[in-house]
């Protein structure tokens, strides 16, 4: 296994996680926050799906997939504390635009010359991630940032461990 098979297994692996926590939950569910502070479960799919379109737009300048008008600012930071159903799409279509972003991002790995993964990582990033590989890597593994954070409600609302 290369290195750009070793990333697209661990993006295959952090969506495959969440996915199955989201599996079941309806769109009334997504509105839950899984604790005090936290954000409800809407906004962290639309932050995840915004940031790995972002990310890849920024390590691979056009290759990210293209948002619905005004989802990305929907989903930013000032907006966690929204809870108006009205302005979250459905479950079922965060994970069809999860999929397309999804798409778009493995698209751009594929693409990007295997040299590159060495090559310095935006200035912005470095001080985390120094390198192109390290933030695919970054895109993998931030699905398995926020997982975590849907298993309280699973737990709430009686759902059965799915992993």
């Amino acid at each position: 296994m290369d290195a750009k098979q070793a990333i697209e297994s661990a993006m295959n692996s952090g969506l495959t996680v969440l996915n199955k926590y989201v599996s079941d939950l309806d769109d009334a569910d997504l509105m839950e926050r899984p604790g005090p502070g936290c954000n409800c479960l809407a906004w962290q799919l639309g932050h995840l799906i915004a940031a790995e379109s972002s990310l890849v737009n920024i390590v691979c300048p056009g290759q990210g997939a293209v948002l619905p008008e005004g989802f990305a600012e929907k989903h930013a930071k000032d907006q966690c504390g929204v809870d108006d159903p009205a302005q979250f799409l459905s479950r079922d279509e965060y994970l069809k635009l999860y999929d397309q972003v999804r798409v778009a991002s493995k698209k751009a790995l594929a693409e990007l010359p295997a040299e590159r993964l060495d090559e310095p990582a935006p200035e912005r990033f470095r001080s985390i991630f120094p390198t192109m590989g390290s933030v695919f890597l970054l895109i993998a593994s931030h699905p398995m940032m926020h997982a975590g954070q849907f298993v309280p409600v699973r737990r709430r609302k009686g759902k059965p461990v799915v992993i």
